[in-house]
């Protein structure tokens, strides 16, 4: 594992030309365009609410100048161009609200929308019979306003922004190149159809600077979202510690997720108390490293940005969190419950052999899905937040000089559903507060509910101290083996003593069960009629 180090600007001796590439090629993060993709979208339902609600104004007021005339109710060519203008509008935003499409084509589809609007405007600017004394001047049109707009809200290159937009402008001086034709307009001179709006073309040139300015900060998210040898993508995950990016390593081309986690939700405040942060960051990341399980989540890499921000590199999964398959499937079958837990425990049984106690162990943080040609494959994740029992004195140091870096956001002790009764307690806890979680998330995956449930966090972890737990098949109803039941209960006891004396006790316990059973054909037969497998996801806590 490489020493903890700062990720910084490109060095001054970075050839000229791979800056360039990175500051001026680089292409725009996927989220990004999605985001302006969904702006342009809500932007073309505003446009035809506008046009409507407009054309319905014309109507009122045409009526309440002829105090009642029915001429009010006439529709016209205003209207058709009205009715074509709403109608491509809502086409693209109906279009844009498929998650599916790809938001680099639905941007191009914008400034084609763009194009077509500015001709329907100008048409029905310029339809209309224009008196013979009416004199050319300088005007700025609503086409001239709607490629600002667009040269604002959709991320394009200074090239593209000025041809579609030279061309949108132009839909003005063809209108009324067409009103001359029809007979409607003699303007004079073709000449004058540019004349009046030459400040649209003016406009055109601001909207590129506009449009180089976007794309530029795009990049420079782009750029600053490149962290060591991975290029950050999508934000996959957030939370209160901070996002998940998917990510790929430049060289390998290896999809991974990295975590970063902000700096104010670690040691507020700044100062000793950050720097013990991130030593203690740097301790438990190596000692997570070390864990060579592989149904512990592989953690690649590690490091702090310059800005504080520190940041852990894992491996992508391909399936769903334990709390995502009961919420699809319901309580599971004891067998199932059975092949999940005994890989839980020795990923457990790793760590704690290893002096590293896991205390959020819960089913947000335990991926099950496919590793390689094998279904329902555990991974337990969240490792780099693990606490080590050989350094208790740096852990009262830091909890001395800032309490919010052991009970910030991400860094407490445990989850109130999942703690240990002696953890709830503030008392010092060991592997067997892992145990109990264990047993938490054996009943949960067995009943489809928490051994206790309150109003508040601190309700719930009162329960956990005071109360015994109802059996799990009679809370819910289902059938448990009774040596399974014994288990989950033994698992659940407020002592410490009186629970399994590890995990690996608790994995020899599960596999001396009878009468259930899960093998690797269920496994495969469920994923294929789970209308498939999810997306792969990042290990989030």
């Amino acid at each position: 594992m490489p020493d903890l180090r700062l990720i910084g600007p490109l060095l001054r001796s970075t050839p000229a030309g791979l800056k360039r590439a990175l500051g001026h090629s680089r292409a725009l993060p996927n989220d990004l365009l999605k985001e302006a993709s969904r702006r342009l979208g809500i932007t073309a339902l505003l446009v035809a609410v506008l046009w409507t609600a407009a054309t319905i104004a014309d109507h009122l007021a045409i009526r309440m100048q002829t105090h009642g005339d029915p001429r009010w109710l006439q529709l016209g060519s205003d209207e058709v161009f009205a009715a074509v203008g709403v109608s491509a509008s809502l086409a693209l935003y109906f279009f844009t609200r498929r998650t599916d499409r790809n938001p680099a084509f639905v941007l191009d589809l914008g400034l084609v929308y763009l194009v077509v609007i500015a001709f329907t405007i100008g048409l029905m600017i310029h339809w209309h019979a224009v008196p013979s004394n009416w004199v050319v001047s300088p005007v700025i049109s609503w086409v001239g306003v709607a490629v600002l707009i667009f040269a604002a809200i959709i991320p394009s290159t200074p090239a593209k922004t000025l041809v579609v937009g030279l061309i949108a402008v132009s839909m003005n001086p063809l209108s009324m190149l067409i009103a001359k034709a029809r007979g409607t307009w003699d303007f004079g001179s073709p000449a004058n159809a540019l004349l009046m709006h030459y400040p649209d073309y003016l406009i055109v040139g601001v909207s590129v600077v506009i449009a180089n300015v976007v794309r530029r900060l795009g990049q420079q998210v782009a750029q600053a979202r490149e962290m060591g040898s991975y290029q950050l993508g999508d934000l996959i995950g957030s939370g209160g510690m901070g996002e998940v990016y998917r990510a790929t390593h430049r060289m390998l081309a290896r999809p991974a997720a990295i975590k970063l986690i902000r700096p104010e939700m670690v040691a507020e405040g700044g100062g000793e108390a950050a720097q013990l942060a991130v030593k203690r960051f740097r301790r438990e990341a190596e000692a997570a490293a070390s864990l060579r399980s592989p149904h512990t989540v592989e953690l690649y890499d590690f490091g702090v940005t310059e800005d504080g921000t520190m940041y852990f590199v894992m491996e992508l999964l391909d399936g769903m969190t334990l709390d995502a398959l009961v919420s699809r499937a319901g309580p599971l079958p004891a067998g199932r419950v059975i092949h999940i837990l005994r890989q839980v425990c020795e990923s457990l049984a790793e760590a704690h052999a290893s002096g590293l106690i896991h205390r959020d162990i819960k089913p947000a943080n335990i991926h099950v899905g496919r590793q390689g040609l094998t279904h329902d494959f555990v991974k337990v994740l969240d490792f780099g937040l693990v606490k080590s029992t050989a350094d208790r004195g740096v852990e009262e140091h830091i909890a001395a000089a800032a309490p919010s870096v052991v009970t910030g956001a991400g860094l407490t002790p445990g989850t109130p559903a999942y703690m240990a009764p002696e953890a709830a307690l503030g008392e010092p806890v060991d592997a067997r507060a892992d145990v109990y979680a264990v047993g938490c998330v054996a009943y949960y995956l067995l009943t489809g509910r928490l051994v206790f449930e309150a109003e508040t966090g601190v309700k719930m972890m009162l329960k956990h101290t005071m109360e015994a737990p109802v059996p799990p098949s009679k809370r819910a109803g289902v059938v448990v083996p009774e040596a399974l039941e014994r288990l989950v209960l033994a698992c659940l006891a407020k002592e410490p003593d009186d629970r399994p004396a590890s995990a690996l006790a608790v994995s020899r316990s599960l596999a001396a069960i009878d009468g259930a059973s899960w093998d690797e054909e269920q496994a495969a037969e469920w994923w294929r009629a789970s209308a498939s497998y999810q997306p792969p996801v990042p290990p989030v806590g």
